[in-house]
């Protein structure tokens, strides 16, 4: 018992000064108005058997939530009350093993171009609204630019072992930058009307985003740039006008640049445009339980767009996808025209893809983007396709194409070989029976195809 009761006296000699040093420091440094540091029980007892090694890791080696200090901010009293400062400065002190709780009911609004490219072991806990403001005059002239495809952001998060997660919503407020546009793509050449990507890494490893909603970006909703190892779980992700008369344009639920590590499972997109798009220099894409509704379906690219540049896409396996009410469905793109690059998309496989009334279920198309026939077939895109599986595809075209429901035409200027089909069943409200399109592919397809030129309706 006397030795029990030293243990105790010792283990509360060892915690109270760490609790005092603690309330001392969190006293004389700079705290934001409504600001808070939680340091937690769980946090003080770390340091004590820190040397032990016994606390459970997160997937990284990490410390868990439990065992993170805290730290909180202040809400926004309304739209236009930027919380922009104090949402770095929770960050920057949250680095290196702490979490950033952004609580439930509450709205958080940004209004500043935000670097957040230090990151290193840190958790965001978003229960509540990140809302970016709509003040396209400033966003337009503060951003961070990107020369692929003329692509800015609000922020660009970097760094290694990033955590964001819980039930919260990141809202871009596209509305306005829908109604402004005046239906100008990003890839128009006169288009000058840059509208900002939702959530953008850059130079970034390990970042886990899961249970969030992005909501009504302006522009593409994801964006990897120079990225390893991104995972997305549990999203939900939707872009819906308010305004018929000016829906939501390039709003693509992934995108990414020179990364490896894709993953993205069980999640559902709501957009006008690509549902998930990995472009140059993707591989090891992972894809598992998508949704998709009105969307340019699941497309590997577009690639091959600038001038003698060599683009690729490898290593990818796309399952249990379903794609309603689209343009696309499973999709490979690339460039053609007299300006363009070079490269090849190899070893992908679409296996269970369930598609509902969409224009082109399946189509290979390398006279991307809007190239005219003869164009395209005196200036033929570079880039080769190899190794592709369609496996158990089914379901129904939108008849638009009347009836062909898979269109494999590869471009004269490159190869595409090892491109199987095999249990395709999709049926055209044109009639029957379905027909699948192959020319200039080399080798045995594995179900009949036939030339466009045979097509007669």
């Amino acid at each position: 018992m006397k030795l029990c009761l030293l243990s105790l006296v010792s283990f509360a000699s060892l915690l109270s000064p760490l609790a005092s040093a603690s309330a001392i420091s969190i006293e004389t440094e700079y705290v934001p108005a409504g600001a808070s540091i939680n340091l937690g029980r769980s946090s003080l007892l770390s340091r004590v058997y820190s040397s032990h090694g016994n606390k459970k890791k997160d997937n990284w080696g990490n410390a868990l939530e439990k065992d993170r200090k805290k730290i909180t901010i202040r809400s926004s009293k309304h739209d236009r009350d930027d919380i922009s400062d104090d949402f770095l400065w929770a960050l920057k002190k949250a680095n290196h093993g702490g979490l950033v709780h952004l609580e439930k009911r509450k709205k958080y609004v940004i209004g500043k171009k935000l670097d957040l490219t230090f990151l290193k072991d840190v958790y965001v806990k978003l229960d509540g609204e990140l809302k970016f403001t709509n003040d396209i005059e400033y966003w337009q002239a503060n951003n961070f630019y990107y020369d692929f495809q003329k692509s800015i952001t609000f922020w660009v998060w970097g760094g290694k072992d990033i955590k964001i997660y819980g039930s919260g919503v990141i809202n871009g407020n596209g509305q306005a930058w829908w109604d402004g546009f005046s239906g100008a793509e990003i890839l128009d050449p006169k288009n000058k009307y840059y509208r900002p990507i939702l959530f953008l890494t850059d130079n970034a490893t390990n970042i886990e985003v899961t249970g969030l909603h992005l909501k009504d970006s302006p522009c593409w909703t994801t964006f990897f740039v120079r990225t390893k190892n991104v995972v997305f779980d549990d999203i939900y992700i939707d872009a819906v006008s308010t305004n018929v008369s000016s829906l939501p344009k390039n709003t693509d639920g992934f995108d990414s640049l020179n990364v490896d590590g894709l993953t993205v499972t069980n999640t559902r997109v709501n957009v006008g445009d690509d549902c998930f798009s990995p472009k140059p220099n993707t591989t090891n894409i992972f894809v598992k339980n998508l949704w998709c509704n009105g969307t340019h379906g699941v497309s590997m690219g577009s690639i091959g767009q600038y001038p003698g540049v060599k683009d690729y896409i490898s290593n990818a396996w796309i399952e249990n996808v379903t794609l309603l009410n689209g343009q696309n469905g499973a999709r490979l793109k690339a460039w053609a025209g007299p300006s363009v690059g070079y490269g090849y998309i190899s070893n992908i496989t679409y296996k269970d893809i369930h598609i509902e009334n969409t224009d082109n279920p399946v189509v290979l198309d390398q006279c991307y983007f809007n190239i005219n026939e003869t164009t395209c077939a005196a200036y033929p895109s570079k880039v080769n396709i190899t190794d592709v599986n369609f496996i158990n595809i089914y379901g129904t075209s939108s008849g638009k194409e009347g009836r062909v429901v898979a269109d494999l035409t590869c471009s004269p200027g490159s190869t595409c070989s090892g491109i199987h089909l095999e249990d395709i069943n999709i049926s055209s409200p044109a009639g029957s029976p379905s027909l699948i399109v192959c020319d200039n592919i080399v080798g045995d397809i594995g179900v009949d195809c036939i030339p466009k030129s045979q097509v007669t309706d």
